[in-house]
């Protein structure tokens, strides 16, 4: 975190480190006593939920600004799809075995996305384009991979669940992030997006995908790039002629996303974007 500004004042840490110095008494020893930012069972209450909104809407904010980071690009898809060439650790049938491998291919789609990403984001002194995902596995490691590979920094907003999950080892460290609150994270998610890349993927990557597809519609969002890479995936699995025929949406609204099928595809439509320069294919790509 950044440094604290001099001051003549003595500063919170003191005090914390100061207070657990206090004689063992009844009184020092009672939750009463206890700094109110320093107390856990305080600060974890019910009444206190509006506050743990902003703390970590802040701690967020404050981080990246400290590093710089002006826009980024968010990719979202699948945590259950393996590498190539890995077994699909979260397959239930051989159904879904197949086509959990078959879908690896996308894992690969989001590494060299990333990577033409970050070959953007180092010319442009790692402040703009900066890849973000949600710190997970599947095509989340990918992203933030695909970012490592070319030396670039990557963001991981990590959220607690009731199972096991760790970050990622391609996030980079200093900006690995973990939430309590859904909500939170998504602010983090689009607040400087400048592009959204969505994978196939289940219930969170409908989620994430509908959520800023209705922000881009209502005008609540700026227009961007909001890429749906793998045709055949999203074809069977949301019929949106069914929707425009049903009169739930307009006509030109599946006009606001774009179907791509490789890294190349969904990279051209951001470059014609922002008219960005073409830099070439990264380093070591066939």
């Amino acid at each position: 975190m950044a440094k604290r500004r001099p001051t003549p004042l003595r500063t919170s840490e003191q005090d914390v480190a100061a207070s657990k110095r206090a004689p063992q008494t009844p009184q020092t020893q009672s939750p009463a006593f206890r700094l109110a930012f320093a107390d856990d069972d305080f600060l974890t209450s019910e009444d206190t939920r509006g506050i743990r909104f902003q703390l970590e809407y802040q701690k967020t904010e404050q981080r990246l600004h400290e590093h710089g980071i002006n826009s980024t690009v968010v990719l979202f898809g699948g945590a259950r799809i393996p590498e190539p060439g890995k077994p699909a650790w979260a397959a239930k049938n051989e159904t879904q075995k197949k086509n959990l491998e078959l879908a690896s291919r996308y894992y690969d789609e989001a590494r060299r996305f990333a990577q033409l990403a970050a070959m953007t984001s180092n010319s442009l002194d790692d402040k703009e384009f900066v890849v973000v995902t949600g710190g997970g596995p599947g095509v989340m490691e990918a992203g933030n991979r695909g970012a490592a590979d070319l030396g670039a920094q990557s963001i991981g907003l990590n959220i607690v669940l009731p199972h096991e999950q760790a970050p990622n080892l391609f996030v980079t460290p200093e900006l690995s992030f973990n939430f309590h609150y859904f909500a939170t994270r998504k602010i983090h998610f689009l607040l400087r997006a400048k592009v959204v890349a969505i994978f196939p993927g289940g219930f969170g990557t409908l989620d994430e995908f509908f959520e800023t597809l209705t922000l881009i519609q209502t005008g609540r969002m700026e227009r961007i790039p909001l890429l749906l890479f793998g045709a055949e995936f999203w074809g069977k699995v949301i019929n949106f002629e069914a929707l425009a025929e049903a009169g739930t949406i307009a006509p030109s609204d599946p006009d606001l996303f774009t179907l791509v099928d490789t890294a190349q595809q969904g990279w051209d439509v951001v470059r014609a974007f922002y008219e960005l320069p073409d830099l070439g294919p990264p380093p070591g790509w066939k």
